[in-house]
């Protein structure tokens, strides 16, 4: 199989174009039953880990309101999940992208065709004019806000003026990977639906369904063994040489915070130049070893420790969004990496 075919293979499809849910059943079921008893919230932070169906589960909800506007009605009232026929027109537009009743926010390209790394508040400052718009279609109206992480301090703060005085019949889903993070009185007006991590055979469905790769392939199957419940993990794992830069950060992490110069060369080597899902992996390497870190009972002991690890992990963000965004040079990243993390473990 060619390099580019495998490439094809592991592009998964965007979360509106994905029309089936797997695990999170209970989740979905606190959605319907919020959404038909009549007296839904009007914004929920829906949070989790990243990949496990976060935005799967906010388009998914999205389709079944604007397809069924009326919470009392019939069919609302009988469906057993949020599943809306991929063939609807309402499911074909939101596919399309092209739903006058949903809004979506999320990170967009600058002026230089460069994607970046926050939604601005110009881009949030579109749900005023969406939700003050009667024309574009009746009844309810649905915000996807993919990832309120992402938002500026600006943008997060033109959210919340409009969550503040939320209008009828206005739905806002704001996707979350570190709920914990998200600004505290936005946080206040959201209720909270966490997502767990999916079970291993989840995982190899949801794959398989959002790609063209075999359920049964045997690279799909060793890379959601290792993907701690998370499909975008899995995704980035696949093909092997992302399952082993994976492994040699993590070989490296388990040194800190002493680190061996001439293994960080490799390392920077291995990222190559431009790869993204070698610099992907990378970086989901490093958010693996610091989530066991966040975990322990030693982080929980030592807090000036774990305010550490979080504040240089906030710094490594940046700093990879940064270097994918602009295309920089991936070894100075690895050892400014490893060298924040060497200072917050000692």
């Amino acid at each position: 199989m060619s390099a580019r075919k495998v490439e094809q293979e592991r592009t998964a499809r965007h979360p509106r174009e994905t029309s089936d849910l797997f695990g999170h059943r209970e989740a979905e079921a606190t959605l319907l039953d919020a959404y038909r008893s009549g007296r839904i919230p009007h914004a929920w932070l829906i949070g989790g880990a990243q990949g496990v169906g976060k935005a799967t589960l906010a388009y998914r909800m999205a389709r079944f309101v604007l397809a069924f506007r009326n919470p009392k009605s019939s069919q609302v009232q009988a469906a057993p999940t949020l599943r809306v026929d991929p063939s609807d027109a309402v499911a074909r537009q939101i596919t399309a992208g092209a739903h006058g009743g949903l809004l979506v926010l999320e990170r967009g390209l600058n002026d230089r065709g460069v994607m970046r790394t926050v939604i601005t508040v110009d881009e949030t400052r579109e749900t005023i004019s969406f939700f003050g718009s009667t024309a574009a279609v009746d009844g309810w109206r649905v915000c996807i806000v993919d990832t309120v992480d992402e938002l500026n301090p600006n943008a997060a703060n033109a959210l919340l003026k409009i969550l503040e005085e939320p209008p009828q019949q206005s739905l806002f889903l704001l996707v979350s990977h570190a709920p914990s993070r998200v600004l505290p009185t936005i946080l206040s007006r959201c209720r909270k639906l966490l997502l767990r991590p999916l079970e291993t055979d989840d995982v190899v469905r949801a794959a398989a369904a959002a790609t063209d790769i075999d359920a049964e392939d045997p690279a799909l199957l060793e890379a959601a063994a290792a993907s701690d419940g998370s499909v975008g993990r899995a995704l980035s794992l696949l093909g092997g040489d992302a399952l082993k830069l994976q492994q040699r950060t993590a070989a490296l992490l388990a040194t800190l915070p002493s680190v061996d110069p001439r293994e960080l060369h490799a390392l920077g080597d291995a990222l190559g130049t431009s790869d993204r899902v070698a610099l992907a992996a990378f970086i989901d390497g490093i958010d693996r070893w610091m989530s066991e870190r966040m975990r322990t009972g030693d982080a929980n002991a030592n807090l000036p420790r774990l305010a550490r690890l979080a504040e240089v992990w906030e710094k490594i963000v940046r700093a990879a969004r940064d270097t994918e965004a602009y295309n920089l040079e991936r070894k100075p990243l690895v050892f400014s990496v490893f060298s924040m993390l060497a200072d917050a473990t000692r």
